[in-house]
């Protein structure tokens, strides 16, 4: 039996760059920004004051409600403005993906007269951040 000598892989440049192709084919990224509803200014939320304000003073500052809920005879209206940011990124075995929602809700409520009798808000929906997840 003849012994052969063992040659060392070769590669050659072409195999290279095609692997190298495939492999920057085979990953990605994304980044995606989406909205729910119109934003709500903080400047317009002050300017609706209990006791003062009646229906037709919302209606007019910040549009028709989300959501309109009866409380007997009284009534609360909701506004809410979301926003979502998303990043991706996909390598061959790897895919990672980030979301951060915030929002922006408003309650306002009504007595009997249709006056503002509370207002409550929380605004954060510009603190939504792009984020990958860390290992």
């Amino acid at each position: 039996m003849q012994n052969t000598p063992i040659r060392p892989l070769r590669f050659r440049p072409s195999g290279v760059v095609a692997v190298l192709g495939l492999c920057a084919l085979s990953s990605g990224c994304f980044v995606s920004r989406s909205l729910t509803n119109p934003s709500i200014p903080a400047e317009t939320v002050a300017q609706i004051v209990p006791g003062q304000s009646d229906a037709n003073d919302v209606a007019r500052l910040l549009g028709a409600p989300n959501e309109v809920v009866q409380l007997g005879r009284k009534s609360a209206w909701r506004y809410e403005h979301t926003v979502e940011k998303q990043t991706g990124l996909f390598l061959i075995l790897l895919g990672l993906r980030g979301a951060d929602t915030q929002a922006d809700r408003v309650w306002v409520f009504f007595d009997e007269d249709d006056n503002v009798s509370h207002i409550g808000s929380l605004l954060q929906a510009s603190e939504a951040e792009y984020d990958l997840p860390v290992f």
